[in-house]
């Protein structure tokens, strides 16, 4: 029986969420300079004082629909192996607990998405995805 602490958000449909321990803040509208030639995931990079930080696109790395042009999103600020790193993701929801152990991840969900899926929670009637952030945040690995 495990009791986690985690900070959800969505990208899309899916209910996701990361150990609140790993999420150093979230930004709202930075201004991020793309980067040519780089993987479709990288949304590009942008200056979280002083620091550059690489934005990775949630819907991206799990091969979900664009969102629609001019659609707010968030910043998950998420610090990978000492560098810090952008999760952009649709919003941002609620810090909650997680108790008892994970749920086994459906075999109906997506090869993407079932990678980076370390284990699935019940709230109100909904699935929430746990990820693994390091994996998450690589590009190119879905």
């Amino acid at each position: 029986m495990t009791d986690l602490r985690v900070a959800t958000f969505r990208a899309g449909d899916l209910l996701l969420a990361v150990d609140i321990n790993r999420v150093q803040e979230v930004v709202h509208s930075p201004s991020i300079t793309p980067v040519p030639l780089a993987d479709p995931c990288v949304t590009g990079l942008f200056n979280l004082r002083g620091q550059i930080v690489t934005a990775i696109d949630a819907r991206r790395r799990l091969g979900l629909p664009e969102r629609s042009p001019g659609e707010r999103i968030a910043n998950f600020i998420i610090p990978s192996h000492g560098t810090p790193m952008s999760l952009v993701v649709d919003c941002e929801g609620d810090v909650i607990d997680v108790e008892g152990d994970p749920l086994e991840v459906p075999q109906t969900v997506d090869r993407a998405i079932r990678s980076i899926v370390t284990g699935v929670h019940e709230l109100d009637g909904s699935l929430v995805l746990l990820i693994d952030a390091d994996h998450m945040l690589v590009a190119g690995a879905g």
